[in-house]
């Protein structure tokens, strides 16, 4: 399919009508938090996750422990600053609570000067690991938002409790944004709207037919507008992958439909996404939170879960607590705390706020609850 073709393909919108009735809408609010702000590591950060999965996205449990990637970096005095340092750590998470485990990758093992969001899914062997990722920048040169998406595969091993990461492979680019249906991520300066993107590659394998495929943060290259969230689809064809059209676009609604993921849960497909309140188009209103559509085939058609797409929302007390919702194949969330504790207010302006209300901690995990098209917070 050409791109011109790609950009033109029946896709599902996320629209206005939508949205406007988050306003009547009840129970999605998230209890406020009051954050343990002891570091998963030491004077680190972490933000984004994902957890290792087996290929239908259950949870891979070993040793008593679930396993995930975090984003992390150093503790700097502006904790908005982290995107610029990000490496990936591996992370476990038991009865005794959270274990770090060491960066992801060698030292200068990425392409990029920066390693941002993926997923990771690990084989029916128990050991081979496939490890998708966002190469941000490129590592040697200035520091760029240029973003792209790549996959390895290596050893997870466990002896004696003592996890190993091993034998990576040279860091493949699955696809490139081509321009006319996905635009082109390489902008050198951020914008105050917030920066292009083709990031967070998140692996699905479709079990009506074993097809597999991989959802991106993207947007639209057909319009001129900034607000022009989109979420990419690449599917694989023998030994490579090939962009396919949009699942979803939110043109004139929101700009950055972020970390998408799938489930299946009873038969349906939902399709999950986080974003935060500034991307919403000027007039809109709506709270950072995480958000889906629902639909009965991975061919669609999409949904809006709940009527609006919203599943769990910041409380009006702290709309800026926990961000980056990823729910897992068992429907249980993780994310993490943001900026918190702030009654009400949001990310304050100077470098010493941010510092003082940033979490950088994994937040406190809870479950959904599924039943057609509307999915629930469980009590």
């Amino acid at each position: 399919m050409t791109s011109d073709a790609l950009a033109a393909a029946p896709r599902a919108s996320w629209t206005r009508a939508a949205v406007a009735g988050i306003a009547a809408q009840s129970g999605a609010a998230l209890p406020v938090l009051a954050p343990d702000r002891t570091p998963l590591i030491p004077g680190m950060d972490v933000w984004d996750m994902w957890q290792i999965a087996d290929p239908a996205g259950a949870t891979v449990r070993r040793d008593g422990r679930s396993w995930w990637f975090f984003l992390a970096a150093p503790r700097g005095d502006d904790p908005e600053a982290r995107h610029d340092v990000a490496r990936i750590w591996l992370t476990s998470h038991g009865p005794d609570g959270w274990r770090a485990h060491g960066p992801a990758f060698p030292d200068g093992f990425s392409p990029g000067s920066r390693e941002w969001s993926g997923s990771a899914v690990l084989a029916p062997d128990g050991v081979t690991l496939t490890h998708y990722f966002t190469a941000a920048g490129r590592r040697g040169e200035p520091t760029t938002f240029e973003q792209r998406l790549f996959v390895t595969e290596g050893r997870f091993v466990s002896a004696g409790g003592t996890p190993r990461l091993e034998d990576w492979t040279t860091p493949r680019e699955i696809v490139a944004a081509d321009g006319a249906c996905y635009a082109i991520a390489d902008e050198r300066v951020a914008q105050p709207h917030g920066i292009k993107g083709f990031r967070d590659p998140g692996y699905f394998r479709d079990p009506a037919d074993g097809s597999e495929h991989i959802l991106f943060t993207a947007n639209a290259a057909w319009v001129a507008d900034h607000v022009s969230g989109v979420i990419g689809m690449a599917t694989r064809t023998g030994d490579r992958w090939q962009l396919r059209a949009p699942l979803l676009d939110a043109v004139g609604v929101n700009s950055e439909l972020e970390r998408p993921h799938l489930v299946v849960q009873g038969g349906r497909y939902y399709l999950f996404w986080s974003t935060q309140a500034r991307r919403f188009a000027e007039g809109i209103v709506a709270p950072t939170g995480l958000y889906a559509m629902v639909a009965d085939s991975l061919s669609g058609a999409w949904r809006p879960v709940n009527g609006t797409g919203l599943v769990a929302a910041n409380p009006a007390a702290e709309p800026g607590q926990a961000y980056c919702w990823w729910v897992t194949g068992d429907g249980e969330v993780l994310s993490f705390v943001d900026y918190a504790e702030l009654a009400g207010a949001g990310m304050p302006g100077d470098v010493a706020g941010r510092r003082r209300h940033f979490g950088g901690v994994p937040a406190p995990f809870f479950t959904l609850r599924f039943d057609g098209d509307r999915v629930t917070i469980a009590g």
